[in-house]
Parts: structure tokens; C-alpha cells; sequence
């Protein structure tokens, strides 16, 4: 029930609330109208994000999701779309052993996919997943039985085997100055998550991202944006690859 309530108040325009009876640290803000919206995306952060750093910039889930808010209204000014940065898991520290196992990512995945299955029965629009760096691996492994139509992983770390549903379609990029592409994608017993969509074991499509760094997909006026909100539009046959 404290869940339903929960999810009812983040439906609200612009709600911004600590998860109840989930630690401080879990976050959600909606930016634009989830009643009336044609399409839904959902933010899944990576890595150092906190409740402080949550709205610092547009390398964060808050300041992604209002720039990509932003480039999809440039897109496509009549389309209505509604972005929910999501903090629904308690994302590791960078430089930590946690980071190196998917431990977090396994509670993150059924937080995420127990939001997104809330989310379906209070809105009929399709719904993506735009996942940045360990973000990816907390996406991948609540793909089963989710109900969405694209999933974008960018500055992955790799996807752990992922299973990829049918109906759901794969975007991938990495930025030309990120730094994770030279973390091996491979998996030694609890380390590592193993390939990444970029080598082809997903059949993922490849889109344009240009010369930013780990950090820099959500910057306006980049290529990665502008994919990312048609992604999150649905006009996956603009994409620049």
C-alpha cells in the first residue's frame, strides 16, 4: 500500500520525494505530465549518484532528464513526452569493489522493474529506458517480463548476460573520449559484467554520440542527446548511427 501511495505521488507534475521505507538516498522526480504524455522515458543513472548530486547538472538524473525534456520538445513540439529520473537503488561509488560486482544492480533491477510495471497500469504510453553506465547493468537485469519498447545503454560497463524480450529494441553508444572503454568486458566469477552491446552480442543498434566524455551524453547540442530524446520519442528511424 506505502507503495501504491508512493507511486500516486510521483505521478504528481514535478513530484521529488525520497522513496518511503527505502533509504534517503533513493530518489524520483517527474518532469512533465505523466496524465497526458504520448511517451515515457525513464532515466537510470550510474555510478556516484546521490540524493545531493541527483540535480547537479546535466551529468546527473535530474539535469539529463530536464535537457532531454528539452530536445525533444525542439524535435517534436506537439509530441508529448514525460521523463521520470530514477534513483530507485543505492548506485555504488566509483572507486570501490562494489562497483566491480552486480550486487547493487540485481536490488536496483526489482526496484526498477516494480515501478515501470506501476507505472504501465497508470499510463497507456510506451515507455523506454535510457541507462548510463553501471545504470545499464541495473536495466539489463530487469528486462525480463518488462514491458517496454527500447532500452539505450550508453557508457556501459557491459550487461552481465543480458536476456533481451523480443519486443524490446536495443540502442547502444559510447562517446568517443569515454573513458569505460577501456575497462575489459569481461566477467571473472563476481567481477565484471562481460560483453557490452557495442561488440554485437545483443544486436543492438549503434547510434551517433560524438566526442564527449563518460560523463557528457545528456549535453545539449550533442549528437547523443539528440538521439536520445528520438529514442524516448519513438522515431528510432531518425536515429544518426
Amino acid at each position: 500500500m506505502v507503495r501504491n501511495l508512493a507511486l500516486a505521488a510521483i505521478l504528481t507534475l514535478g513530484a521529488f520525494l525520497a522513496l518511503p521505507g527505502r533509504p534517503a538516498e533513493r530518489l524520483v522526480k517527474v518532469y512533465g505530465d505523466l496524465a497526458t504524455a504520448d511517451r515515457v522515458a525513464v532515466v537510470v543513472p550510474g555510478a556516484d549518484t546521490t540524493r545531493e548530486t541527483f540535480d547537479v547538472g546535466t551529468e546527473r538524473p535530474g539535469g539529463a532528464a530536464r535537457a532531454l525534456l528539452a530536445e525533444a520538445a525542439r524535435l517534436a513540439p506537439r509530441e508529448r513526452l514525460a521523463v521520470v529520473a530514477w534513483l530507485g537503488y543505492d548506485a555504488p561509488p566509483t572507486v570501490s569493489l562494489a562497483v566491480l560486482t552486480d550486487a547493487a544492480a540485481v536490488s536496483g533491477a526489482a526496484e526498477l522493474r516494480r515501478m515501470v510495471t506501476e507505472l504501465r497500469g497508470r499510463t497507456p504510453a510506451p515507455v523506454s529506458l535510457l541507462c548510463h553506465s553501471y545504470g545499464s547493468v541495473v536495466c539489463a537485469k530487469a528486462l525480463p517480463g518488462l514491458r517496454i519498447t527500447d532500452m539505450a545503454v550508453f557508457g556501459s560497463p557491459g550487461l552481465a548476460g543480458a536476456r533481451i524480450p523480443p519486443q524490446v529494441r536495443v540502442w547502444t553508444g559510447l562517446a568517443d573520449n569515454d573513458w569505460i572503454r577501456f575497462v575489459p568486458k569481461i566477467r571473472l566469477g563476481p567481477l565484471g559484467f562481460g560483453a557490452d552491446a557495442m561488440d554485437g552480442a545483443y544486436a543492438a543498434h549503434v547510434f551517433e554520440t560524438g566526442s564527449g566524455g563518460h560523463s557528457g551524453y545528456f549535453t545539449p547540442g550533442s549528437p547523443s542527446l539528440r538521439n536520445l530524446a528520438l529514442i524516448a520519442l519513438g522515431r528510432g528511424g531518425e536515429v544518426t548511427s
